[in-house]
Order: structure tokens, then C-alpha cells, then sequence
């Protein structure tokens, strides 16, 4: 039996939504120099470039992106990055995700910065569930979600699937 796929958003929607949050995150940080975007492997990472390349063309700050790879499943922050954690002291950061459901990625995404002091921690993400067992919200978010617990979002960017862009609820 086939599992039912229920589109929730189509690639030419889900550039719409990035470019929405990338002019959020403009008016944000207008008087900013330089902002870092942060983005959780896999899909956080190609979100956050995708934005990254949107910011380039209207924004008057530079941008920059950092790579989280978090061990999602270990009970304690696991993080692999691939940049100095210093280079972001006084700086505006975005941490960028797929998908918010109990916002356990995006709290580790942060234990990466707590010993650093900087001026803004943002977060954005394609896809807000509304399923926080952690107390995170999120700054810019393209769609909300309220769902079922036993429901799940994917979130199909041909950079990592070879597929067409695509939000799916099953």
C-alpha cells in the first residue's frame, strides 16, 4: 500500500517563501556590515545558501555561510563546524533549519554559540510544525503548520534529493 503524500508547498511556492524570509532578514539587519548565515546539515545548509544567494542581490551587507552538522540523535551537543566559533563574536547570526517540530535541532543549533557573545542569534526555517518540546520559537519561517504529532513534513531541494523542489505532508 502506498503512503498518501499531501503537497503542501510547490518549488515555485517555496521561492516565494525564501524570498519573503530573505527581505525579513534584510529589514532585520539593514544596518549591519556583515551577517552569518549558519545552516544545519543537510537541508538547513542548502536553505541557508539559497537565502545567502537572495541577501546577495538586494541586501547592502555581506553575508556568509557557516556549516553545523549536529549528531541528532546524542542526548548531549554534538557539533561539527566549519569555522572558528570566535569568528562570530559581535556578529549577527541566522541559524537556518528545514523543519521546526520539537525544536531539539535548533536548541543544539545554539549550544554551538553560547559561549560566544554576539550582537543577534535569529532563527529561520522553511516549515514551523508547532510541535516545540523546547522553549524555540522561530524568527523567520516561511509556512506554519499545525499538524498531528504522528504526521511528517519532508522537505524534497533537488540540491540534496535530485528531485524537483517540493514540501510534502504524510
Amino acid at each position: 500500500m502506498s503512503e498518501k503524500k499531501l503537497l503542501i508547498l510547490n518549488k515555485q511556492q517555496i521561492q516565494q517563501k525564501l524570498d519573503r524570509m530573505a527581505y525579513q532578514i534584510l529589514e532585520d539587519n539593514f544596518d549591519e556590515e556583515e551577517i552569518l548565515i549558519a545552516g544545519i546539515l543537510p537541508r538547513g545548509n542548502h536553505i541557508a545558501e539559497r537565502l545567502k544567494t537572495i541577501l546577495d542581490g538586494i541586501a547592502p551587507f555581506k553575508s556568509r555561510i557557516l556549516t553545523i552538522e549536529l549528531e541528532k540523535q546524542s542526548s548531549s551537543l554534538s557539533a561539527n563546524i566549519d569555522f572558528e566559533v570566535e569568528e562570530c563574536s559581535n556578529k549577527v547570526v541566522i541559524l537556518v533549519d528545514d523543519v521546526l517540530n520539537s525544536g531539539k535541532t535548533l536548541a543544539y543549533g545554539f549550544g554551538v554559540f553560547l559561549d560566544v557573545p554576539l550582537k543577534k542569534l535569529r532563527t529561520a526555517v522553511l516549515v514551523d510544525r508547532n510541535h516545540k518540546s523546547f522553549p524555540i520559537t522561530t524568527d523567520f519561517a516561511g509556512v506554519a503548520l499545525s499538524t498531528v504529532i504522528k504526521e511528517h513534513v519532508d522537505v524534497v531541494l533537488d540540491e540534496e534529493d535530485g528531485e524537483e523542489d517540493a514540501v510534502y505532508l504524510r
